[in-house]
């Protein structure tokens, strides 16, 4: 039986080195004249458009009036620039993983809170884009935890079925394995973003990985861990 494997973005595949909350900040700046406007504002697994909601909440900013996609779009416009950054990097045998799913003809995607267009700039510099020829995002809804129904939805209509046990997602926080586990998904966890693995063994994963590195290993769990 095939599996789909969804993997989150930041802190699994890659990090940004930033980039991602400083187009954020000079976004909200550019629009509204406030700095830091996402200082104390949390972001680890969720959703692009919950932080921006929540960006706008904080500071008496109205979720409507158009707000909301004025930021979209001036975060996209920054986060072209910002994604330049020497700092951001690839997360430890991220291209070893993939390549090897590509050989097993596994279907892989993608289950991330990040807009669309902004998965696909963080994406780029890495060459990870290809890899990956679908996926649930941020812009297709505003709570992760409906984003995997979406991801099985658009793989289906490629002809590719699955139900939701034969889903594995991969992130690196709590949030990433509530989204799974809420549909009998199965997630692997790894502690290569904010949280660690004693807080990743907390959650309800299936595996908690200190980071990918092992290519073996966590294939070995794709083809044979449930």
């Amino acid at each position: 039986m095939k599996k789909l494997v969804l993997f989150d973005i930041d802190g699994t595949l890659i990090s940004t080195g930033g980039a991602g909350v400083r187009a954020l900040e000079r976004a909200f700046h550019k629009l509204f004249g406030i700095a830091d406007a996402f200082n104390g504002i949390a972001m680890a697994g969720r959703t692009d458009l919950q932080i921006i909601r929540d960006g706008l909440g904080t500071h008496g900013f109205p979720n409507m009036d158009g707000n909301v996609e004025k930021m979209k779009d001036m975060y996209i416009q920054y986060l072209r620039e910002e994604i330049k950054t020497p700092l951001k990097s690839l997360k430890p045998g991220i291209k070893e993983i993939l390549r090897k799913l590509s050989e097993l003809n596994m279907p892989v995607g993608l289950l991330t809170g990040n807009l669309e267009d902004g998965a696909r700039i963080k994406l780029g510099p890495f060459g990870l884009n290809e890899y990956f020829v679908d996926g649930a995002f941020g812009s297709d809804h505003e709570d992760r935890d409906y984003l995997l129904p979406i991801a099985v939805e658009k793989f289906a209509a490629r002809g590719l079925p699955f139900r939701f046990e034969d889903c594995i997602v991969v992130g690196d926080t709590p949030r990433d394995v509530r989204c799974a586990k809420v549909h009998g998904a199965r997630c692997i966890a790894v502690a290569t973003g904010p949280y660690s693995r004693e807080d990743l063994l907390k959650t309800d994963a299936d595996v908690v990985f200190d980071s990918l590195a092992d290519r073996d290993t966590c294939i070995d769990f794709i083809l044979r861990g449930f």
